[in-house]
């Protein structure tokens, strides 16, 4: 029998779909993404990107 998910696994997969699809256009277009890591904003350029 299937486990039904819950609302908070439902956002966290949704979350997951958009930040794949964020960061494929991102590297496609060349654009940089900028990131929140160890309490500072980190840029990452789309040759760094990875898939």
């Amino acid at each position: 029998m299937k486990k039904r998910m819950t609302i908070l696994d439902k956002a966290e997969v949704a979350m997951k779909k958009a930040i794949k699809k964020v960061v494929a256009q991102h590297k496609k277009d060349g654009r940089p993404l900028f990131i929140w890591k160890n309490g500072r904003v980190k840029k990452i350029f789309a040759e760094q990107i990875k898939k």
